[in-house]
């Protein structure tokens, strides 16, 4: 859509990242829910001290994916599978490692029927926040349309036309966040 001037261009252009940046959030927050298959992701925030500097555990060793229900951590450094297990533990990522001297193994254990229908439901509400989010997005964007229209920066006939820009954005992220639950969804239930 063509935008009459630098400001409203402005506005659209925050309305999409921060629409966008929801979305993102979104799937960070799904992608650390733990389903019973191993997943590299649910280690992305765990922090270890290595030689005195806090890194994440994928800048110090490999993690790779053996099984589907298994994790490996092979470190760089022997010297700090403590460290790193020691992480994973204070982590309560609901994991206990294994550590044979030489790598670490997490196996992910099978989770059940009622398990998996809580987890929906989390990953419903984490959805409904989303949504939520985006409102208020929208909210947020029509207030500066209408501060622009008192302020004679736009006409009433663009204010409308750009409402309805703003309507459609939130639709296609709306729509975009009930796709990305569904998907979930069907991750969690399939066993």
């Amino acid at each position: 859509m063509e935008f009459s001037n630098q400001e409203v261009e402005s506005v659209f252009d925050d309305l999409n990242t921060r629409a966008e940046k929801t979305i993102n959030n979104l799937v960070e927050e799904y992608n650390n829910i733990r389903t019973g298959r191993a997943n590299p992701k649910v280690l992305e925030k765990i922090q270890v001290d290595y030689y005195g500097t806090m890194s994440s555990i994928n800048q110090v060793g490999n993690i790779s994916v053996p099984e589907s229900r298994s994790l490996v951590i092979s470190p760089w450094d022997s010297s700090i599978l403590s460290k790193i297990e020691k992480a994973i533990l204070q982590a309560n990522i609901g994991l206990t490692p294994t550590n044979d001297g030489k790598v670490i193994r997490l196996v992910f254990p099978e989770v059940n029927e009622e398990r998996r229908k809580d987890l929906v439901k989390q990953c419903k509400n984490l959805g409904e926040e989303a949504k939520v989010a985006v409102r208020n997005i929208r909210r947020d964007t029509m207030d500066k349309l209408k501060k622009m229209k008192t302020a004679k920066t736009i006409s009433e006939d663009e204010n409308a036309n750009y409402e309805k820009e703003v309507e459609k954005v939130m639709l296609r992220s709306s729509e975009e966040i009930d796709r990305i639950f569904k998907i979930k969804e069907k991750e969690v239930m399939s066993v």
